[in-house]
């Protein structure tokens, strides 16, 4: 019960973030998911770490892998283990994209170096 109010409270967190005003929209994050990555593994962009990267590499891995921690023959856990993934998945992909939006939106305005 306990792991199930935690991930609710995430995924409102993000609903929060994703949704206040003057802040990147949902699709504007999206967009900049792939440009995001490429400019970590450049070095470009020193907002995320490659080794947070590498996590959210793993969690993709995780979701789309048929090896789960615990099998979804467990119907109700193994379907929330994934499910838990997931939802951190995105919180954390629409957070540090929205971040780098943000960051993105000061280079064009030239107020960072970059």
């Amino acid at each position: 019960m306990m792991a199930k109010s935690a991930r609710a409270a995430a995924a409102w967190k993000t609903y929060r973030e994703v949704t206040k005003p003057g802040t990147p929209g949902v699709l504007s994050r999206v967009r900049a998911i792939p440009r995001m990555i490429g400019a970590v593994m450049r070095g470009q962009y020193d907002g995320m770490g490659k080794g947070k990267l590498a996590l959210l590499a793993l969690g993709v891995v995780y979701i789309v892998s048929p090896v789960d921690v615990i099998p979804d023959f467990l119907v109700l856990v193994g379907l929330a283990d994934d499910f838990g993934v997931f939802l951190w998945l995105i919180a954390s992909l629409l957070g540090e994209s929205g971040r780098y939006v943000d960051w993105e939106r000061k280079i064009i305005a030239g107020q960072v170096e970059g």
